[in-house]
């Protein structure tokens, strides 16, 4: 998962940013290296950038809250066993 698009859409409202192609020197940057905090271009009026702090932040965020999904995925499948209920079953009431 692109957790750092994730988190920059997060700010502004979402699509306001893009990547460089060249670095300060005027250097191109590789397809493979441009996306990067470091490289990151504001391409809508009135954007601002949030620091790497922030990002990084927002990325452990939406990390934990897919590990707490996870967790409670998991958790609920177990609750349903202990009822008596076969995998077959548990399939069909939620579809994992």
């Amino acid at each position: 998962m692109d957790y750092l698009q994730l988190a920059l859409q997060t700010f502004n409202g979402g699509n306001w940013y893009g990547w460089k192609k060249e670095d300060d020197n005027g250097n191109k940057i590789p397809n493979e290296d441009r996306m990067q905090y470091q490289y990151i271009k504001i391409i809508k009026d009135g954007a601002t950038m949030p620091t790497e702090a922030e990002v990084n932040a927002k990325i452990q965020e939406l990390k934990d809250a897919e590990t707490n999904a996870e967790i409670k995925k998991a958790s609920g499948k177990q609750k349903l066993k202990d009822l008596g209920l076969d995998d077959d079953e548990i399939q069909a009431l939620i579809g994992v």
